[in-house]
């Protein structure tokens, strides 16, 4: 049974890390639901299976990475700023990144201590929904990468940010942003998924030095690499089909998903007596 809910856990990583729609608040709520071991599936499991959606960036964004990699030794040589092509891009990376490298360092272990439960998930999901049908309502986004300026960029990296906080959405908020900045929901996408490479490396490798001195059992191992692949080969399916639903389609349905989900949650909490 306890592989069964790894493989499930694994299957929701995988669509909610790239869907516009919280991987952190599904798996909380996931847990909560259904009652599985919060020692087993805590943050530790929920970072393997981050692993496994990176894996899945990594696979699918290949070429683009390819590319940033061999932009790097011309980043630092040359401080003009490019006009175009992979030595921008990293640039603009490396602009957005700024905001997370300095929460996750000063203030992650105290975020998630604080914010890690059902209710904040909650009023997150419910938030970011009316989010995204205001930026849709507004209709800015309209522009390809190539608009997207420094400064756009730095307000990116805030929005991922402030996805530490459960049911915020990373890819949600970061879209939400780019679109506000003017690209198209597929660019922003697009852009989003290959900021959070850094963000997510830099969480696992956190987590991973922690596991590492407190000791891995190989139950407990077993659990992580089951995590770790489904949610590679689910995130990798759905970062495929999302690209192409946005390029024809609104936020809109994810955002009556959001609220319907925190409804439903925000009832049943409630009806628990609201633990």
């Amino acid at each position: 049974m306890i592989y069964l809910a790894a493989v499930a856990l694994g299957i929701v990583q995988g669509l909610t890390e790239f869907l516009p729609v919280s991987s952190s608040a599904h798996l909380i709520l996931a847990r909560m639901f259904f009652g599985w071991d919060t020692g087993r599936f805590g943050l530790a499991f929920d970072v393997a299976c981050h692993v496994g959606t990176l894996a899945a960036v990594a696979v699918y964004f290949r070429t683009d990475l390819l590319a940033l990699a061999r932009a790097v030794p011309g980043l630092a040589r040359s401080p003009a700023w490019p006009a175009d092509g992979p030595g921008r891009r990293l640039r603009l990376i490396a602009v957005g990144s700024v905001p997370v490298a300095v929460v996750g360092l000063l203030f992650a272990d105290d975020i998630e201590a604080a914010v890690r439960t059902p209710w904040v998930a909650v009023a997150s999901l419910a938030a970011i929904a009316v989010l995204f049908l205001v930026v849709e309502r507004a209709g800015q986004g309209r522009h390809g990468e190539e608009h997207l300026s420094a400064p756009a960029a730095l307000a990116i990296g805030v929005a991922q940010a402030a996805a530490l906080v459960p049911g915020v959405s990373r890819s949600g908020a970061t879209i939400a942003t780019g679109m506000i900045a003017g690209l198209r929901r597929d660019a922003a996408a697009a852009f989003s998924f290959l900021l959070g490479v850094p963000a997510i490396g830099a969480a696992a490798l956190h987590e991973g030095h922690d596991l590492l001195g407190r000791g891995l059992t190989a139950g407990d191992a077993a659990l992580f690499l089951i995590g770790m692949t489904v949610s590679a080969a689910v995130g990798f399916v759905t970062i495929k089909y999302l690209l192409r639903y946005l390029a024809s389609h609104t936020l809109a349905a994810f955002a009556w998903y959001r609220l319907g989900l925190a409804a439903a949650a925000a009832l049943w909490l409630l009806a628990r007596g609201g633990a």
